[in-house]
């Protein structure tokens, strides 16, 4: 098996078991730590495909006649994605970072931060 079918593979058992943990587990504390395990197969999935046309780092140089052109191999990563996963993985950050001072602060209404206890009870 091709090393990148294998590493796709892994990535999409890892963001299948996030989902699994997202939808199953009752515990706040544990959604979000099943949320970040799927947002990082994402981020993963995103850098393994940005690999697919080379591992290289696009750099840029003067060449002897004074142009600007690609050195080295022209097999490069392609630098899109990699910024945009840049910017996902800080949104991410700083939203597991909101959703756990929210929480923490949920932990004082009840420690055992089961979602059942923060239903709202219909009132007839």
């Amino acid at each position: 098996m091709e090393a990148f079918r294998l590493l796709e593979l892994l990535i999409l058992l890892a963001v299948l078991a996030g989902l699994v943990g997202l939808l199953l587990r009752r515990n706040l504390f544990l959604k979000v730590l099943a949320m970040d395990v799927m947002g990082s197969a994402v981020v993963a999935l995103f850098v393994l495909l940005a690999a697919r046309s080379g591992l290289r780092s696009p750099i840029l140089g003067r060449t002897p006649d004074g142009a600007i052109q690609a050195l080295g191999v022209s097999a490069w990563a392609d630098p899109i994605p990699q910024a945009v996963i840049l910017t996902a993985i800080v949104i991410g950050l700083s939203i597991q970072a909101l959703l756990l001072v929210v929480i923490s602060r949920l932990s004082l209404r009840d420690p055992c931060l089961d979602l059942a206890s923060f239903d709202i009870k219909e009132t007839q």
